[in-house]
């Protein structure tokens, strides 16, 4: 009788874990998200839309990653989308002179040096994220005109699509190269010394110094990460569009923050994961594509991704509540 009776009240402690797990309670509602849109348009669930949602999703996953490690810190980014516009000028540039290989690391390098160049504003110098970062998307917007000559570049090399149309067990090659970030930045973040670092300063970077962490380095890197993956995202898009825009990534910061938020990160820093993130990610291409299907005016989808924004926003201040009174 009192093994049945332990049995019994060890059964809500875990449901109500497992109900706290923020991993599960994004994966529910994604859940909840495709059975509710699987009802609003039967194309939704084709093989065909399953794969065009995975496509969709490769841009603003991979810069999502790198708006987290800035998150989990307590900063903020809003010139990723200035980066991955000025980097793929700079790669269709490189393009026209250099072979594939070595123009897409530099480029690459090129977003890691914009976001080292923010985060030592911030880190070493004790400038405002948000303040910083919109310096740097501004002259970024800039500089991509000024490089592109205000104009499109086409007649990128051939070969270069095959970095998204290639396939491997049918899988498309972008879309393998999401999941393997995604799992390698899991990776870093549960199971490395980097990645717990990252955490402390989120949570508190005067006590993560205390701690004898080294603070400084990594407030610094999740911006140059950030930057790289910009690149890295522009170099997907280049390879689908073969041409270079210097207003592509408008307002991709946006889509990236609000990926982030949706996935239970805190703007405060310190609490967050990669699979949240990879779920918000989710959640949001659902919806713009669902809202595609049913034909609703493009103009009414900022609409709605803003309003899930606020709701994830408010959604967390509940949470917290609640578990501070528990």
């Amino acid at each position: 009788m009192v093994d049945s009776a332990s049995s019994q009240s060890r059964l809500p402690s875990i449901t109500g874990k497992i109900l706290r797990s923020l991993e599960i309670r994004m994966l529910g509602l994604a859940l909840l998200l495709a059975i509710v849109l699987s009802f609003s348009s039967p194309f939704f669930l084709t093989e065909r839309n399953i794969f065009n949602i995975l496509d969709q999703s490769v841009v603003i996953g991979i810069v999502a990653v790198g708006m987290t490690f800035v998150i989990l810190t307590g900063g903020i980014d809003l010139s990723v989308g200035a980066v991955f516009g000025l980097t793929g000028v700079i790669l269709a540039q490189a393009l026209q002179i250099m072979p594939i290989p070595v123009a897409i690391p530099l480029a690459v390098l090129a977003g890691a040096g914009i976001g080292l160049f923010s985060g030592v504003l911030i880190a070493v110098f004790g400038l405002a994220p948000f303040v910083v970062t919109l310096g740097v998307m501004a002259i970024g917007r800039s500089l991509s005109f000024i490089f592109s000559g205000q104009r499109s570049i086409s007649g990128l090399p051939p070969d270069l699509e095959a970095i998204v149309y290639s396939t491997f067990l049918g899988i498309p090659a972008n879309v393998l190269f999401l999941i393997c970030l995604y799992l390698l930045a899991w990776g870093y973040l549960t199971y490395t010394k980097g990645g717990r670092t990252i955490y402390a300063i989120g949570s508190n970077i005067e006590a993560a110094r205390a701690a004898g962490l080294p603070t400084l380095s990594y407030s610094i890197m999740p911006y140059v990460v950030s930057g790289a993956l910009a690149a890295v995202a522009v170099t997907f898009s280049l390879a689908q569009i073969m041409s270079a825009d210097p207003l592509a990534g408008n307002q991709l910061e946006l889509d990236a923050i609000a990926a982030v938020v949706i996935g239970g990160a805190s703007l405060y820093g310190g609490r967050g994961s990669i699979i949240g993130t990879l779920l918000g990610v989710l959640i949001m291409v659902m919806i713009r594509n669902g809202l595609n299907l049913m034909g609703v005016s493009p103009f009414w989808q900022g609409t709605a991704i803003g309003s899930i924004i606020i709701l994830a926003l408010l959604a967390e201040r509940l949470i917290n509540w609640r578990s501070n009174r528990s």
